[in-house]
């Protein structure tokens, strides 16, 4: 059994959780990170590293994986510590205060805060109901996009909707021969720029962009060799493919945190706007996670979010020091 003994023990490593070790730092608070993924960076790393990303301040385009990579050096000042691979199995609260988190690899982080930063557990890509989808998955059938290159001068077929299936159909389309972006709806729910640059790609006959269509089959021998689909008026249409994206969103799983006693809204636990903090004292979350009345599922939302959750953090590790607050701007990292 390995015991480690921090301030802060933050549940997901993902953008969010990566950059709470940042405001946590600033205020002299040391974090331990726990992840069920073997590395750290959460759904960028795992599930589409090489995507841009287009709403971080001060980026008008960086890659996932750039994006976790950054936040690793700036706050590598503040020496965190990680349990990557473990999942979080339990979690006791001990009587003189404070929190013991246990993993599946038997790891005990004794620690003062709890912070769950999208700690989400094990999540799976949400399957389209196809004739034939398992057959080929690993054979054509991709649920996320790990190396572009794989699709280099190949004829791919994107479904859905959302920002991940935009902003693919963006990046993809100056890498494969043919994309095909297919949506179930006339109107997209990803963000407006994208689906206007999506359109104006189709327009220029850059893509190929089928609105009101249902996929209904992959078909092939050993490996996809076509998608067929049907249109608005039910007829049905076969495209040669190499490759379907179908790419739905993702279906998490709270597991154990399901059983903390905290407020839950389907699988997204309630917080108050002040602090991020849930109904159980010193347990706080941030980051997609959590909910409340106008929430966005935002990277940046989160940053906001753990800026906070720090600041009142502060009073439950420290609670015999008064808080002032600085600005790096002017004191800069070191200085804290």
């Amino acid at each position: 059994m390995k015991n480690i003994h921090t301030d802060i023990c933050i549940i997901g490593a993902g953008p969010v959780g990566l950059f709470a070790v940042f405001e946590a730092g600033l205020l002299k608070m040391r974090c331990h990170l726990v992840d069920v993924l073997p590395q750290v960076g959460g759904q960028l790393s795992e599930i589409y590293p090489k995507k841009p990303i287009y709403d971080i301040p001060g980026y008008p385009e960086v890659k996932a994986e750039e994006l976790v990579s950054n936040l690793m050096v700036q706050i590598a000042p503040f020496k965190p510590t990680f349990s990557l691979g473990e999942k979080v199995v339990g979690l006791t609260k001990k009587e003189e205060g404070g929190f013991v988190v246990t993993t599946s690899d038997d790891t005990r982080v004794d620690c003062k805060v709890v912070v769950i930063a999208g700690g989400l557990g094990c999540f799976e890509p949400r399957k389209p109901e196809l004739q034939n989808l398992e057959q080929f998955e690993s054979k054509g059938v991709v649920y996320m996009v790990k190396d572009p290159e794989l699709f280099r001068d190949k004829k791919i077929v994107i479904a859905g909707g959302g920002d991940s299936a935009l902003d693919w159909t963006l990046f993809l389309s100056n890498v494969a021969q043919k994309v095909t972006l297919i949506h179930r709806n006339e109107s997209f729910r990803g963000a407006l720029d994208s689906a206007d640059k999506v359109k104006a790609l189709a327009e220029a006959g850059k893509i190929d962009l089928v609105l009101s269509a249902n996929l209904q089959s992959v078909n092939g021998n050993d490996v996809m060799q076509s998608v067929s689909y049907t249109d608005k008026q039910k007829q049905l249409h076969q495209m040669d493919a190499d490759y379907l994206i179908p790419l739905f969103g993702l279906s998490p799983r709270l597991g154990p945190i399901a059983d903390w006693g905290l407020n839950l809204d389907k699988n997204a636990i309630v917080v108050n706007t002040v602090d991020y903090s849930t109904n159980q004292k010193g347990i706080f979350a941030i980051g997609d996670i959590n909910t409340y009345e106008g929430k966005l599922k935002l990277i940046l939302c989160g940053f906001h979010e753990a800026a906070l959750m720090a600041q009142s953090a502060f009073a439950l590790v420290f609670p015999d020091q008064k808080l002032s607050f600085k600005y790096t701007t002017v004191n800069g990292v070191n200085a804290f």
